[in-house]
């Protein structure tokens, strides 16, 4: 059963600002303290050679903040057009960048702040700790541009092709059990008897459903007494008025708004619930690379590879998780999850649309298919099969010449590299 976490953590614009809030208290707090409550120690830096160090780290950083962070965003609207717009919030979300801004926002503050207590009282001295941690924030902002420059390198397309795919093979592996597992699936007599007590509508702003609380829900439906039966599904988009849930048989009435907080919503799709979202933004990338305008072909054979992994993974487990009963065994909650022909309509349908007319996208298609018929158990082969049928229509539709035909046929898992040629 999956929950919704509530995480205490800082939006992306926090961390930066917690870092300047940090550095400028940090700035004016720790000569104070040096100067009254520590031992006093020479840092061994005249005033003079610190201003010049200090003044120089803190116009440095601020160039160096302006050059990288333009460059970065450059990238990020670089990745929107050719690979996917909906990877840009995930891009955007990386943790390295934002404490990568922090880390060189408090270099610059801080030093700012060490040049006003130089020499104070005509000491002649700097103070050891307050001084060299100027020094220390330097090497710690040449740590964060390294790890940021390594950032960059996922803006390469098979590391973002890697890291969308890791993305859903974690919650494949969290949301769905193996094959052997028994699972209890819902009859639609089960709570289609019942008269439908309760409906619960989306109140406010169009939002997408990022998470579903399903212990909270199934905790309102046994409170209800009935049935809860969800229409809107993770990855749904919803505005005013859409119906969320449907409760049948409930002797109780429960405030919608309890409803409505099971429900987590957001600007954009997230995976951590919804399987077939990596698989979406896979196609993206293969359909946009399939485009007239950019014709690549073997970034949609990249995306392939990554897609047979999902299918191979959702095809030997069980999908059928959306029927949740209570501890004594009596249906509470229904939830609607894609079946086994909804992953396989979004990953073939538009790639197959799309490259048609390309003979690697088709071998690659066709080994795809080919293998995964070889590797499923056969309750899912029915469907690869009418797959393997289609794409044989397709290419016969596309090419006219028997020879073009004939390549396009051929199994090849890198679509123009190894075929297999059957007797």
């Amino acid at each position: 059963m999956v929950s919704r976490r509530h995480k205490l953590e800082l939006p992306n614009w926090g961390i930066p600002v917690s870092y300047a809030v940090i550095a400028v208290v940090v700035g004016l707090g720790l000569p104070r303290i040096e100067s009254h409550w520590l031992p006093r120690i020479d840092s061994g830096l005249s005033p003079v050679a610190a201003a010049v160090i200090y003044s120089s780290i803190a116009s440095g950083m601020m160039a160096l903040t302006g050059v990288v962070f333009s460059l970065v965003f450059v990238m990020v609207q670089f990745s929107a057009i050719a690979y996917s717009p909906r990877l840009v919030p995930w891009i955007v979300r990386d943790r390295v960048l934002w404490h990568s801004l922090g880390v060189f926002t408090a270099t610059f503050l801080y030093s700012i702040a060490a040049i006003a207590w130089l020499d104070r009282n005509r000491s002649g001295s700097v103070q050891f700790f307050s001084g060299w941690l100027v020094i220390v924030l330097l090497l710690a902002s040449v740590v964060m541009l390294v790890a940021l420059i390594g950032r960059i390198s996922l803006f390469q397309i098979r590391r973002m092709l890697t890291l969308t795919g890791d993305y859903g093979r974690s919650v494949i592996e969290k949301m769905y059990p193996p094959m052997e597992t028994p699972i209890a699936i819902a009859a639609l007599e089960e709570f289609r008897q019942y008269a439908r007590s309760q409906t619960v509508l989306h109140a406010g702003r169009p939002r997408a459903i990022q998470g579903l609380d399903e212990s909270a829900l199934l905790s309102l439906s046994t409170t209800s007494g009935g049935i809860v039966e969800v229409i809107s599904s993770c990855g749904d988009f919803v505005v005013e008025g859409t119906e969320l849930l449907r409760v049948y048989g409930g002797t109780i009435k429960i405030e919608d708004q309890a409803f409505r907080e099971a429900f987590e919503m957001g600007e954009e799709r997230t995976f951590e619930q919804d399987p077939k979202f990596a698989i979406r933004l896979l196609v993206d990338i293969a359909i946009k690379a399939l485009s007239p305008a950019i014709n690549d072909p073997t970034t949609a054979v990249q995306a392939l590879d990554q897609i047979e992994d999902l299918l191979r993974r959702l095809g030997s487990r069980r999908l059928e998780v959306g029927a949740i009963r209570d501890s004594q065994g009596k249906l509470r909650l229904v939830i609607p999850h894609p079946a086994w022909e909804d992953f396989l309509m979004l990953a073939f349908e538009e790639i197959r649309f799309c490259g048609a007319n390309s003979v690697q996208v088709m071998r690659r298609m066709n080994a795809l298919v080919s293998d995964l018929i070889y590797a499923l158990p056969k309750e899912r082969r029915k469907l690869l099969l009418q797959y393997q049928r289609r794409l044989d229509f397709t290419i016969g539709r596309s090419f006219d010449n028997p020879e073009d035909r004939l390549e396009a046929s051929i199994e090849d898992r890198q679509g123009l590299g190894s075929p297999r040629r059957h007797p």
